[in-house]
C-alpha cells in the first residue's frame, strides 16, 4: 500500500499547554535495514505519556507525538526483516523501540537496560531523530520490538499490556509469582490493576494494598484475594507480619508509602520491587536497619521475550483488563489527559477511531 511522505500525530505543543494538543504533521525516522511501519488502530494512554506531556521528567524537544502502547497492522518490512513477520499482520510496539541487540544485556533478554536505548518516544536515536510515539497515523521501529498479538485479544484491550501490563509483568516473573507465594500490588490505579488480574491468574495469593477503602469493591471484582486499606489500618506492617514473598509498588508517586513500615510485612528473604517513575523531586526515605533480609530494589520495562510470554498468558487465561476508550484526536487526547490527571479512570484509557481521524 502506499502512505504519505509525512506522519501525522496528535502532538504536544508545549509543556505549558500540554493538556491541548494538536494534529501535527512531521517527518518520520529515517527507514534502515531491519525497520518495520505500522499502521496504527490503537494506542494506551500511559501515566508515562502525562508525565512526559506536563515536563515532570524535564524539558522534551516539541512538537512531540507520545503513546507508546501501539496497536497496528504492519505495511511495510525492511530489506533484511528477518523477524518472521508479515504485512497486514496484526503487531504491538510497547515503550521501547531500540537498543544495540549485542551487549550482554541484550543477547540475556535484558533490552531495557541496554545503554543505547531508545524509548518509543521523546528520545533521540544515535542518527539524531527524536522518537514519536502512537497517537499517530503510523510509526516506524526495529522489528526486534514488534511483537505478534495473538486473535483472541482485542486491540484495546492489548494496547495497555504492552507497556502498563509488561511493566508489572516483569518484576512478577522475575521474582517468583506464582502458586504458593503470597503477592502485594501497591495502588490499584492502571498498572496495579493490570497487575492484581495478572498476579492472580499466575496463581499468587493477592493482596491489593492502598491508603483507603474507595477502591476495595473493584479489587475484589478483579479478583483480589484480600485488601488492605493503609491509612485506616495504623500500622499495617505489625498487623502482616511476615505475610508477603513479594510487593510490586504500582503508585504512581511514592510521597504516601511509608517504607519503614511495609518492610515488616514481608518475609525473610522477601522482595520489595517499585515500578514506579514518580515526578523529578521525590525522593525515597527508608531507614536501611529495617530492611534487615529483605530487599528493595527498581524494575523497568520488561523484555520482548516477557512481552510474549505476557500476551500469551492474557490468550490462554482470557484476561480482562478493565479499559475505558476514547476517540484519538485533538478532543479525545484532552479529554484523556484531563481524565487522567484528575485519576478518573477505570483503570485504563485506550485511544480508538484511527482510521475516522486520520485519512492518507
Amino acid at each position: 500500500m502506499s502512505y504519505p511522505e509525512k506522519f501525522e500525530g496528535i502532538a504536544i505543543q508545549s509543556h505549558e499547554d500540554w493538556k491541548n494538543p494538536k494534529k501535527t504533521k512531521y517527518d518520520p525516522k529515517p527507514f534502515y535495514d531491519h525497520d518495520i511501519d505500522i499502521k496504527i488502530e490503537a494506542c494506551g494512554v500511559c501515566g508515562s505519556d502525562i508525565h512526559c506531556a506536563a515536563g515532570h521528567w524535564g524539558n522534551m524537544k516539541m512538537p512531540l507525538v507520545v503513546g507508546h502502547e501501539i496497536v497496528g497492522k504492519v505495511v511495510k518490512l525492511g530489506p533484511k526483516s528477518n523477524s518472521g513477520l508479515k504485512v497486514g499482520q496484526r503487531v504491538g510496539v510497547g515503550a521501547q523501540v531500540f537498543s544495540c541487540l549485542e551487549c550482554d544485556r541484550c543477547k540475556n533478554d535484558n533490552e531495557p537496560y541496554c545503554t543505547k536505548f531508545v524509548t518509543t518516544y521523546s528520545q533521540p536515536y544515535e542518527d539524531g531523530y527524536v522518537s514519536q510515539g502512537g497517537y499517530a497515523n503510523y510509526v516506524r521501529v526495529h522489528e526486534h520490538f514488534v511483537v505478534p498479538i495473538p486473535e483472541n485479544i482485542p486491540s484495546h484491550l492489548a494496547a495497555p499490556l504492552l507497556c502498563g501490563g509488561l511493566t508489572v509483568y516483569s518484576p512478577l516473573v522475575r521474582n517468583g509469582c506464582g502458586p504458593g507465594k503470597k503477592v502485594g500490588i501497591v495502588g490499584l490505579g492502571g498498572i496495579g490493576s493490570m497487575g492484581t488480574l495478572i498476579s492472580k491468574a499466575m496463581g499468587a495469593e493477592t493482596y491489593v494494598i492502598s491508603r483507603s477503602s474507595r477502591k476495595r469493591e473493584d479489587a475484589m471484582k478483579m479478583g483480589a484475594d484480600h485488601y488492605i486499606a493503609t491509612l485506616e489500618e495504623g500500622d499495617w506492617g505489625e498487623k502482616y507480619f511476615d505475610t508477603f514473598d513479594l510487593i510490586v509498588v504500582c503508585a504512581s508517586s511514592l510521597t504516601d508509602i511509608d517504607f519503614n513500615i511495609m518492610p515488616k510485612a514481608m518475609k525473610v528473604g522477601g522482595r520489595i520491587v517499585s515500578i514506579s517513575i514518580p515526578e523529578q523531586h521525590e525522593m525515597l526515605s527508608l531507614k536501611p536497619y529495617g530492611l534487615k533480609a529483605v530487599s528493595i530494589s527498581y524494575s523497568a520495562l520488561g523484555s520482548i521475550k516477557e512481552l510474549n510470554q505476557l500476551l500469551k498468558l492474557v490468550s490462554e487465561k482470557d484476561i480482562k483488563i478493565w479499559v475505558e476508550t476514547l476517540p484519538v484526536g485533538e478532543a479525545g487526547g484532552h479529554e484523556a489527559f484531563e481524565r487522567m490527571e484528575k485519576g478518573d479512570v477505570r483503570y485504563r484509557f485506550t485511544l480508538v477511531g484511527y482510521d475516522k481521524e486520520f485519512s492518507d
